[in-house]
Parts: C-alpha cells; sequence; structure tokens
C-alpha cells in the first residue's frame, strides 16, 4: 500500500473524480483521493491523496489556490465557462483600462454566489444536477477571499474582447463566477474560456506530473521520487514528538499533556500541531483543548499512522 501524496498535472477534460479514477487504474490501489476539486474545463495542480494519506483531505484542501484565466467579454453562458450554451451576446465598449479597474475592484473580500453547474449541494442535492434539468435554485452567496489579482499582458492572437487573468484566492472561490461577475460590473457580461491552476497551496505546476509520467515512474519503479509523506501537506504546522508513553496514548485515542511530550510545546488553544512517534514516524493530526482539570492537551484529530492496528 502507497501511502502519501502526489502533486498531478491534471488535463483539461477530466473531471476530479476521473482522475481518481485513472490514478487507481495506474498505481493498481483503491485508497485514492484529492484534496480540493478541479473543474473538467481546467488543468492544473491537484493534489492527489494515497493510502493513510486520503484522511488528510478535509484539512488539505483549505490552502489558498493560484489561477491564470482566459475570459471573453460580451458573451454569457449557463455554465459561465465557453463550454456552456450561449446565453446572451452585448457589444463591448469597455477599454482595457476599463477592464484593469474592474479586475483591481475584487481585491479583497468579497460574497460571491455559487454557479447553479458547481458540486455544491442544495438540500442534499448536486448544484449541478439540478442545472442538467433545467432547475435553477435560490443559493446563499459565501465570503471568499482574493488576496492578490491583476490583469495579464496581451498575447499575439488574442481577440479585441479576450483578456487574461492571474488570482490568489481562498478555499471555495469560482474563477468562473468571477469572470461573470467582471462581466456584469462592466456591463456587457463574460465567460471563462481557459483555466489553469499554478499554485495550490505550496505546491506548484513546476513540480507536477501527468498522467504519463505518474505511470512511468511506476512502470520503473520510480513511484518513490513523486510520491511525498503525508506530513508534507501540513509543513506549516508545528511539530510534536512523543516519549513512549505518548505514543502509546495516542495511538490508543488518549490526549497528550506536556509530560507525555519528547520535544515540542502544546500549542495554544485550538491550534493544530503534528505528532511524531519517538522514532520519527508520523502519527496524526492533533489540536489544543483545554483539559476539565485546567491546562491545555493535544487531542487526536486524525490519524495518518500506518501501523497495523491504526491504518
Amino acid at each position: 500500500m502507497l501511502n502519501g501524496f502526489l502533486v498531478l498535472n491534471k488535463p483539461a477534460g477530466f473531471t476530479s473524480h476521473d482522475a481518481v479514477a485513472k490514478l487507481r487504474g495506474i498505481l493498481k490501489m483503491r485508497r485514492v483521493g484529492h484534496a480540493g476539486t478541479l473543474d473538467p474545463m481546467a488543468e492544473g495542480v491537484l493534489v492527489m491523496l494515497l493510502g493513510a494519506a486520503t484522511r488528510a483531505s478535509e484539512y488539505a484542501s483549505g490552502a489558498d489556490k493560484e489561477y491564470v484565466a482566459g475570459f471573453e467579454l460580451g458573451v454569457t453562458t449557463d455554465t459561465q465557462d465557453s463550454w456552456g450554451t450561449v446565453l446572451s451576446r452585448a457589444p463591448v465598449a469597455a477599454s482595457r483600462r476599463d477592464v484593469e479597474e474592474a479586475v483591481r475592484g475584487f481585491l479583497g473580500q468579497s460574497e460571491q454566489t455559487p454557479p447553479m453547474y458547481s458540486a455544491v449541494q442544495v438540500g442534499g442535492v448536486r448544484l449541478y444536477d439540478l442545472a442538467r434539468r433545467g432547475i435553477e435554485v435560490e443559493r446563499g452567496s459565501r465570503e471568499i477571499t482574493i488576496s492578490d489579482i491583476e490583469l495579464l499582458p496581451p498575447r499575439e492572437g488574442d481577440g479585441p474582447n479576450e483578456y487574461r487573468l492571474r488570482a490568489v484566492c481562498s478555499k471555495g472561490a469560482y474563477i468562473r463566477t468571477l469572470c461573470h461577475d467582471i462581466g456584469q460590473k462592466l456591463g456587457c457580461g463574460a465567460c471563462l474560456t481557459s483555466l489553469t491552476r499554478t499554485r495550490s497551496g505550496s505546491f506548484t505546476l513546476r513540480e507536477a506530473t501527468g498522467f504519463d509520467g505518474v505511470a512511468a515512474a511506476a512502470a520503473e519503479g520510480r513511484l518513490e521520487n513523486l510520491i511525498r509523506p503525508v506530513d508534507g501537506l501540513f509543513s506549516d504546522l508545528p511539530a510534536l514528538v512523543v516519549n513512549a508513553e505518548g505514543e502509546k496514548r495516542a495511538l490508543n485515542g488518549a490526549h497528550l499533556a506536556a509530560r507525555h511530550l519528547q520535544s515540542g510545546r502544546v500549542p495554544p488553544e485550538g491550534g493544530l500541531c503534528r505528532v511524531y512517534a519517538p522514532d520519527g514516524g508520523f502519527l496524526l493530526l492533533g489540536v489544543s483543548r483545554p483539559l476539565d482539570r485546567g491546562g491545555l492537551a493535544v487531542f487526536c484529530r486524525k490519524y495518518f499512522t500506518v501501523k497495523e492496528d491504526h491504518a
């Protein structure tokens, strides 16, 4: 059983679930997942989780993402991208300076309404399932943060209404909807024409590998060069090393106090941390919580040890 993660360069035309199925076939294993979804139209960085690392999905999906997106002004579609059915066409009076100002206006926190063609659930049903049946429902907006955004220079061959932007955004932001909203702000509409995720957390497109590269590594016995240990997903969290008693307690689901630590400190209340065995093996993610009798301790959030009893 392989345990860890790899950084995949997902090609356009694959859903995130398709990517899971493809890797299951290449790696000949069932326990494959992903951290954060990527639209079928999009390509680029998708972190794939293997074996015990599949337990990390809810924690690894929250990292910020960077995208490069192409969009066309004057066109709207039912999916907010060029793969959808055209709903309207309108003349475009906006200058490049107008577009730059509109793009910069989305910097910071804002409310965004998820598109109907999305995996968001309303009443236990995926929005895209409703959209495919021609049903549109009321859906609440969500707060997103765009920490960096810019209009990119034009490329040779771009049409008069074709633009590209780069955006760094929080979990849950839809770039399709961002482009749609830019078009609405300019009064002419817009739709996404291309999308590349260039970064997910600290993992970049430069270090990502395509399906062919993974298949070649598997065939040549070089997978260890691609698969990284699961704790690499949490490198920004503080690390604790437990003593022998602490390891036993951790593997039995008991809390860890300061006396159970070989090195490191219990983080402030609510803080997440990585917990390691005395031999350096990664055991689990922990969270600091108060004890009834006073003081703080680390409580297990999710096991990642591959020891037989807890794999």
